[in-house]
């Protein structure tokens, strides 16, 4: 499969570069196409500027957003990695959703009827947070990140969803708990890879090696 891994964090030393690495390394070991834009170090622009909205109601679209288009256009699976802060995504992911995700391209309105134009693509999402799943359960953090992301944007624009993760008190998490999630990020993307050839096996109407 064709993977597109968008990845936003600053710090190469953080937990999410470390899980980075860990899907690179998973895709790897199972020979799939990667491409990883990590939004920090490309220096993307996430203001989503008055010209920004002007231009795109005539169709048109900056450089750099076309640019990104055309890597989720390539890809059949994409993997967004990134922290929650102050419950949300950080600016620069939020504002690469903001300006990439744009109308026309992500979705558009059919006589008032929303529809996702990502549709066919899958996505895992891999979040970090300090706070425990208890506590974010015990204020319904849980089920409102899942509301403004999953639905809100996701699904939103036609993805589906494989699998959103949220790894909890990620600030000082023990090394046998970061080996479990490893596990899981490792199974999870083994599930879809063997998910994928079995369909692509029985569409052929042959057996093929995996």
């Amino acid at each position: 499969m064709r993977h597109l891994i968008i990845y936003a964090h600053h710090n190469e030393n953080s937990l999410n570069h470390h899980l980075l690495q860990t899907v690179i390394e998973s895709l790897a070991s199972q020979n799939h196409e990667i491409v990883v834009r990590d939004l920090y170090a490309i220096n993307f622009d996430p203001v989503f500027s008055l010209k920004d909205i002007q231009e795109q109601r005539k169709g048109n679209l900056a450089d750099d957003i076309k640019h990104e288009q055309e890597f989720i256009t390539w890809a059949e699976h994409v993997t967004f990695i990134y922290p929650i802060w102050w419950t949300g995504m950080p600016a620069i992911m939020k504002g690469y959703i903001d300006r990439v995700f744009s109308y026309g391209y992500a979705y558009r309105y059919d006589q008032g009827v929303q529809k996702g134009l990502l549709a066919g693509k899958q996505t895992i999402i891999i979040n970090t947070h300090g706070k425990s799943h208890e506590e974010y359960e015990r204020i319904g953090m849980d089920k409102a990140l899942s509301l403004t992301s999953d639905k809100g944007i996701f699904t939103y624009c036609g993805f589906e969803i494989n699998q959103h993760f949220f790894f909890d008190k990620a600030d000082k998490v023990a090394p046998e708990e970061l080996e479990i999630w490893k596990e899981q990020i490792r199974n999870t993307y083994l599930e879809i890879h063997n998910g994928t050839e079995s369909i692509s096996h029985q569409e052929l109407g042959m057996i093929q090696p995996s």
